[in-house]
């Protein structure tokens, strides 16, 4: 499995960016308000909690079983798997939606004077903010559910993980 790669999320988060500030142009052209919900940043945030526990949960687990702990729960290596890539999933499309976000947020600061367009212009900050946390939270899961002898192949191209 291969790690995620911050220039890859850093680029999806800049071309959704800069095309959703020219769709943004666009909207307002044809007199529309370009709309970012208030559920955009509670949802990305409640993501990057989820990922923050599994990955506080499983370098626990990871740690008791290392320490050979007599009550240790084991970790299974397919549940490790799957929350590898549910946070990497998570992340690229954190990149995507926080690009988004970030496009429409820009293009709404030309205008804060209108309350409507400052509110949306908050919430898409809010937005990227929670989206980074989702992406840091990931990168941070994949670390944990790193095998121990990974480090040796670090500078070989893609690390297994378990």
């Amino acid at each position: 499995m291969k790690e995620l790669r911050i220039r890859v999320l850093a680029g999806v988060f800049v071309v959704a960016g800069v095309l959703s500030w020219a769709g943004a142009r666009l909207w307002n052209s044809i007199g529309t308000l370009p709309s970012v919900p208030l559920a955009a940043p509670i949802v990305l945030a409640l993501i990057a909690v989820v990922l923050l526990a599994t990955a506080l949960s499983l370098r626990a687990r990871l740690r008791a079983q290392r320490e050979r702990q007599p009550d240790a729960k084991g970790v299974d290596p397919m549940m490790a798997a799957r929350a590898v890539v549910f946070g990497q999933a998570s992340a690229l499309v954190a990149a995507l939606v926080s690009g988004m976000y970030g496009g429409t947020g820009v293009f709404l600061l030309e205008s804060l004077d209108i309350p409507a367009r400052r509110d949306q212009a908050i919430y898409a900050g809010f937005s990227v903010l929670a989206g980074i946390g989702v992406i840091a939270a990931a990168i941070f899961l994949e670390r944990v559910c790193k095998l121990p002898d990974d480090d040796e192949h670090e500078g070989t191209g893609a690390a297994p993980t378990v």
